[in-house]
């Protein structure tokens, strides 16, 4: 078993996002899934991107905000809805509400994703 105490989270940042790394490779041994939480600001996005050899689930449990996906395509994602990206599939987030949009989003194989993030706590 694995246990990972809530100050040894490690929190990734961009200008309006923060993303909570609940389980990923530098924390836990799991080769199968990366966890992670993340906090989008009013007005705050992650733009459209694709991830080669991992697929992600994303579950919204706070807010409204719109889904960023190919073909400048965009979906409506609240509270309660659930999107699955198959690999390369093109997908990103704009908090087009007014309040904090925060989801749930499970990777497999798991990413690391420092690389996506300007600062790191």
């Amino acid at each position: 078993m694995e246990f990972i105490h809530a100050k040894e989270i490690r929190e990734l940042s961009n200008p309006g996002v923060v993303s909570r790394q609940l389980l990923n490779p530098e924390n836990s041994t799991s080769e199968r899934v990366t966890i992670t939480e993340v906090h989008l600001e009013p007005g705050a996005s992650q733009p459209r991107h694709t991830h080669n050899a991992s697929e992600q689930i994303w579950y919204a449990v706070k807010g409204t905000g719109k889904l960023l996906l190919a073909d400048d395509k965009e979906k409506k994602f609240s509270v309660g809805d659930v999107a699955r990206f198959a690999d390369k599939d093109v997908h990103g987030l704009l908090n087009d509400g007014d309040s904090e949009f925060v989801y749930i989003s499970v990777t497999a194989p798991p990413i690391n994703f420092g690389y996506a993030y300007k600062d790191k706590k």
